[in-house]
């Protein structure tokens, strides 16, 4: 990602004649008092001598703000950031460039990008002399531990004389964005209910009805097979018609984040709202690299859909896409001031979601009766209950309050849902094995029910 740092003209934004004055450094100040000191007491001492050394002690600074006001250094930058989405906790390169655009040679340059405080220091650099169109480069490389997009820029020029007199700020006007994407933990390829319907080669197929009397034909197109020219149709609507070729059914998936602020506790990467996102994004990453069709849903009813790789030409880049739009909603993404569950639901009743994967905080009575009737429009539902006390409680031998996972979790269950709580320091794969043996010790017990 490259974007130009130049003002209009090639050149930095610069200021008026009374910035040069204040960029006068404390040596300038200092000769500039001890000259006008000097020409007063020359004056009332009648002594021209220092009358002289006076008027030019105030004159040098002066003349150096004015030369170096009038400087017409012709420069471009441009700033290079390599990637421009990273995880959280991971670094981006910062590549800088440095073009000398005329025919004189620039003086002594100080280099400074301006970055926000949670990525690091500000980095500074000192160019020398740059010859009539040559160029100079630097990088610097920058970190976050926690998501969200940051902006970098805009870039700044330090102009300053031999003398050190005097120093000019010139800002150029364009600034890059870093997106701090949340953590993305690899899954193991486990089969989850419901992703019969799509998952890998079990990818269910919508057939065209190929009979003369059930043909579901469609207008020609230019490329079309003749040999899938339906002759019956084409006679009856006076256009040429082509059967439909076979259809390939997505399986579908909704990853439900609940967002509420009343739902979590604490904040910071290690907080539980941060681990639901970083698990979110890790199973959005997951599905959506073996095919699904993914739709992101809040609890405000939000929702960001994605479509996932599928076996033709140029998916990888449609998977990417996808995926990159998902990671910068959830990089950005903060607590909301809902309280109830009831938007999701609403919009979740409107058909068959496929498989359904949450993420809750804490879930009161009520909001966990919506909850559990959730799993009724999906193939499949799997939920990572998140108990904020539990996290935001020190591990000290004072009791905590009492621990309503349990019921939680035992409601969800009855309702359909393979539920699991979310202990502090457990990593996403080990939920998602756990919920694979869940859902296959629940499978076995339900057949061996049956042939009893």
């Amino acid at each position: 990602m490259t974007q130009g740092g130049t003002a209009p003209g090639g050149r930095p934004e610069q200021g008026g004649p009374l910035t040069a004055l204040a960029g006068l450094t404390t040596r300038g100040r200092s000769f500039l008092a001890a000259g006008i000191a000097a020409a007063i007491c020359a004056y009332v001492l009648g002594q021209g001598a220092l009358l002289r050394v006076g008027l030019l002690l105030a004159a040098l600074p002066l003349v150096c703000a004015a030369v170096l006001y009038r400087t017409r250094y012709r420069v471009a930058g441009s700033r290079r950031l390599s990637p421009g989405r990273v995880p959280a906790g991971s670094e981006a390169r910062v590549q800088l460039r440095m073009d000398n655009v005329s025919r004189l040679p620039t003086g002594l340059l100080m280099l400074q990008d301006r970055v926000p405080y949670v990525l690091g220091p500000r980095p500074r650099f000192v160019l020398d002399r740059v010859e009539p169109g040559g160029r100079r480069e630097v990088s610097y490389r920058v970190r976050s531990d926690l998501r969200g997009r940051y902006p970098l820029g805009p870039l700044q020029l330090r102009l300053t004389d031999p003398f050190g007199l005097c120093e000019l700020t010139r800002s150029f006007s364009t600034y890059d964005t870093l997106t701090v994407i949340p953590r993305v933990e690899p899954l193991p390829p486990v089969r989850l209910a419901g992703e019969a319907m799509g998952y890998g080669d079990g990818r269910q197929r919508s057939l065209a009805l190929a009979g003369e009397d059930d043909v579901i034909p469609r207008g020609y197109r230019h490329g079309d097979d003749l040999r899938r020219v339906h002759w019956r149709s084409t006679a009856r609507y006076g256009e040429l018609m082509v059967r439909r070729e076979e259809q390939p059914q997505r399986a579908r998936c909704t990853v439900l984040l609940d967002t509420r602020g009343i739902a979590f506790q604490g904040t910071g990467p290690d907080s539980a709202f941060e681990w639901a996102v970083s698990g979110a994004a890790s199973a959005l990453v997951h599905l959506l690299e073996r095919g699904f069709s993914i739709r992101l849903l809040t609890d405000t009813g939000d929702s960001v859909p994605g479509e996932g790789a599928s076996g033709f030409a140029g998916a990888s880049q449609e998977s990417a896409d996808a995926a990159g739009l998902m990671m910068d909603t959830l990089a950005v993404i903060d607590h909301s001031d809902g309280t109830g569950l009831s938007p999701a639901y609403d919009l979740l009743r409107g058909g068959n979601e496929g498989l359904l994967i949450a993420f809750f905080g804490d879930l009161d009575e009520e909001q966990a009766t919506v909850a559990a009737k959730m799993s009724r429009r999906s193939n499949g539902a799997l939920a990572f209950l998140l108990d904020s006390d539990t996290w935001g409680r020190e591990q000290t031998d004072v009791p905590g309050p009492p621990d309503r996972t349990g019921e939680r979790l035992r409601l969800l269950r009855e309702a359909g849902w393979t539920a699991l709580a979310v202990p502090r320091g457990v990593s996403m794969a080990e939920l998602w094995r756990e919920a694979d043996r869940q859902r296959t010790h629940v499978g076995v017990v339900s057949g061996a029910e049956g042939r009893s």
